[in-house]
């Protein structure tokens, strides 16, 4: 083992003895997991109001959202590998003070370009933190733990989508979209001292331990996992962006707010239900929740689209999708065992540029084919990623209990 994997192993052993997950740290990523998304999402529902603002046409407002993203997705990698050395608790401090000091220049800037590279700075942290989480919960537990570890660290995705996105759109008419981002600023902030003072502290990785990226993208299970995520990310948020104009289409634009809400509650029932069944039922909820997904798309795509019905489907959307990010960061850590940080950078980068693409895509299809054919794209990539899943039960996506990694803080297997 090397110095990481010693000091993880400490920590984690001290946690079995006692049997229970260390939740101050843990919900310090869940913090952390939060302000990430929040900082991707949020703009989406102030546009209006930073269209404003600033004088633009909300299409232009929108970009704040796409280079977020994109600031995520180009990132990860390189920002990953120039920190691989740095002691991990170091990374994250300066995450969080990347999203303190970028939220609050865009609270303040009153220029459209520098509010805009505020943007991409900020997507520039945010995707060197999702690289960071996944691996950093797992560090923190036994094997036995990790899925559940890493399910309370992602739970501020479905938090951040089903409470922070609705309650900023809802702040941003009372107190001002500034005042949005200058409370995320401040989050980031607290969030700082708390992380300091309750996350445990690991050192870095050797530089002799160094992996090029083309090498772990040929460890057996990597790229399956990878062309999942892509199949799975690319439709949701084609449907999750424009869900307002696909529920005009249905008569139902008044209820935004109340479809969200639905949709946010069964995501974070859906992340419970994963993290407790996660290191026994991988696979099976992997095929699960596509299935699930899938079989939505197809009842808005034939029509189901009366209230209730769609009320239903959108609950089903949620549950299938709460878990899929501790899904697919345990496969993809799980294939890729000691090279986990690097294939979690690689992943990282497939969920943004999707998470972009689906703007672009949706976008597209908004102007060309209307809000009908959504449903219709949404299955059809959905199923890409239900059939590549189904392949992948030697590597990837394996049937049965887990295959713990036991020589590693980011849980490799040995």
């Amino acid at each position: 083992m090397d110095e990481i994997s010693r000091t993880a192993a400490a920590d984690s052993g001290r946690q079995e003895v006692a049997g229970r997950l260390p939740l101050a740290g843990l919900l310090a990523l869940t913090m952390t997991s939060f302000i990430a998304t929040a900082n991707e999402a949020v703009p989406a529902g102030l546009l209006p109001q930073i269209a404003q603002g600033f004088h633009v046409t909300e299409a232009w407002a929108g970009q704040l959202v796409t280079l977020c993203a994109l600031g995520a997705g180009v990132a990860a990698i390189p920002l990953t590998a120039a920190t691989r050395r740095w002691r991990r608790r170091q990374v994250l401090l300066l995450v969080l003070a990347a999203f303190f000091l970028c939220n609050a220049v865009t609270a303040l800037s009153s220029h459209y370009v520098v509010t805009l590279a505020a943007r991409f700075a900020v997507g520039l942290a945010t995707g060197l933190a999702w690289s960071l989480l996944a691996t950093y919960a797992r560090a923190m537990v036994p094997a036995a733990m990790q899925g559940r570890a890493l399910a309370v660290a992602m739970v501020g995705i479905p938090l951040a989508l089903s409470v922070g996105v609705p309650l900023s759109a809802r702040l941003g008419v009372m107190i001002g979209w500034r005042s949005v981002f200058g409370i995320l600023s401040g989050m980031a902030l607290i969030l700082m001292a708390w992380a300091r003072w309750t996350v445990p502290d690991y050192p870095g990785q050797a530089a002799d331990s160094r992996l090029p990226v083309r090498q772990v993208l040929a460890i057996p299970g990597v790229r399956p996992v990878l062309l999942v995520v892509m199949a799975w990310i690319l439709p949701h948020y084609i449907l999750y962006t424009y869900i307002a104009p696909f529920l005009a289409s249905v008569g139902l634009a008044r209820h935004v707010d109340a479809v969200l809400l639905i949709f946010g509650v069964s995501a974070m029932l859906g992340i419970w239900l994963v993290g407790s069944l996660v290191d026994r039922w991988l696979r099976l909820l992997v095929l699960a929740g596509l299935g699930a997904f899938a079989s939505v798309s197809l009842l808005f795509g034939l029509g189901g689209t009366a209230p209730a019905v769609l009320c239903l489907g959108v609950a089903v959307w949620g549950l299938s999708f709460g878990g899929a990010p501790t899904l697919l960061q345990t496969a993809l850590a799980d294939a890729a065992g000691s090279r986990a940080d690097v294939a979690q950078s690689m992943l990282v980068t497939v969920f943004n540029l999707s998470f972009a693409g689906s703007g672009m895509i949706g976008g597209v299809l908004l102007e060309t084919t209307g809000v009908a054919s959504f449903p219709w794209v949404v299955l059809l990539l959905v199923s890409i990623g239900l059939l590549a899943a189904w392949r992948a039960s030697s590597h990837g996506f394996t049937a049965g209990r887990r295959r713990y990694a036991l020589d590693s803080a980011a849980g490799a297997r040995p």
